[in-house]
């Protein structure tokens, strides 16, 4: 088994990537009209190529059990994180208004993206991003439509149309392809064009994360309350992780989607918090404290986690 040392080493280097970005934002050589760019670039282009590359030929996707109880666990389990969220939040006293939906919408998703990614691939190699990646089909369509109901009120309806995007048209069509043996037979050309960009798609999404939670660095006052950011951690670093661990023990899934829960397990809050709370009026402040306080620490509680799942779950 790998040391906790050896562990921290592979989750290291992740966030100093990410401190870069912040670096990179601090001495403003990205800004402004610059990172929304960007942020589009990785969205839309990068990351879908990324998703396209590491389905469309692995083999571990062609096993039913990895292509549908995956997306079910992901949306099932960040609509216990939300719904908990919401009665935690309650509890210390967060109302509507001052952060209550926003503190439940925050510690209900976990970095399910460019933290995972990499550290998947550190400890049993870059096929094993392929069943991550449609497990989060189901994390994305829970922060759609309830994350986004729980947050706003809007509806279903106006929840599901946000699952098209090029990310889920990308996923779509690798699975096809797949299922259906036809990624051999795709022109050399289109393959190395979308290996190109899809070997951009993690670090450039870690330093343009680093990049947007700069933004926030600029008022240190704000960054911490203790009774919301002590409450997100005990909840997302200290009880979400045992029952995520113990639902892939006793779950009947295969090994692939026991590495995902437990890296998942693992992992801080997700930064598309902050920017799902800008856009849909809650509480952009409370996600901040959140994200930084869970990240800060994740740093050294996900080798911990990684440690205690990998013991546990024989993986």
């Amino acid at each position: 088994m790998m040391s906790y040392w050896q562990l921290l080493m592979l989750v290291l280097p992740v966030f100093a990537v990410i401190a870069i970005g912040v670096v990179v934002r601090r001495m403003h050589w990205v800004e402004g009209e610059a990172e929304t760019s960007l942020m589009r670039l990785v969205v839309n282009v990068c990351s879908p190529c990324f998703v396209f590359e590491s389905v469309a030929s692995n083999a571990a996707l062609r096993v039913p059990g990895n292509l549908l109880l995956p997306p079910l666990v992901g949306f099932v389990m960040t609509v216990v994180g939300i719904r908990a969220g919401l009665l935690v939040a309650q509890w210390i006293g967060l109302q509507v208004g001052t952060g209550m939906r926003t503190f439940a919408l925050a510690v209900g998703v976990t970095n399910y993206g460019y933290l995972p990614l990499p550290i998947m691939a550190g400890l049993w190699g870059p096929e094993s991003r392929g069943v991550l990646l449609v497990h989060n089909v189901g994390v994305e369509i829970a922060i759609w439509t309830v994350g986004v109901l729980v947050l706003s009120g809007l509806s279903f309806r106006e929840g599901w149309r946000k699952l098209v995007s090029p990310m889920l048209i990308a996923l779509a069509l690798a699975v096809a392809c797949n299922l259906g043996g036809v990624t051999p037979w795709l022109p050399p050309l289109l393959m190395d064009t979308i290996h190109t960009l899809a070997v951009c798609a993690i670090p450039l999404g870690l330093i343009m994360t680093g990049v947007n939670l700069a933004n926030y660095l600029n008022t240190p006052g704000g960054l911490f309350d203790a009774k919301v950011t002590g409450a997100a951690i005990a909840l997302r670093l200290g009880v979400l992780p045992v029952v995520m661990l113990v639902a892939a023990k006793y779950l009947p899934c295969s090994i692939e989607l026991k590495r995902v829960m437990l890296v998942q397990a693992a992992m801080p809050v997700a930064l598309v918090s902050i920017i799902i709370a800008r856009v849909y009026g809650g509480h952009p402040r409370t996600a901040v404290q959140i994200v930084l306080g869970t990240t800060a620490l994740g740093v050294f509680v996900i080798p911990l986690w990684l440690r205690a799942g990998l013991a546990w779950l024989g993986v």
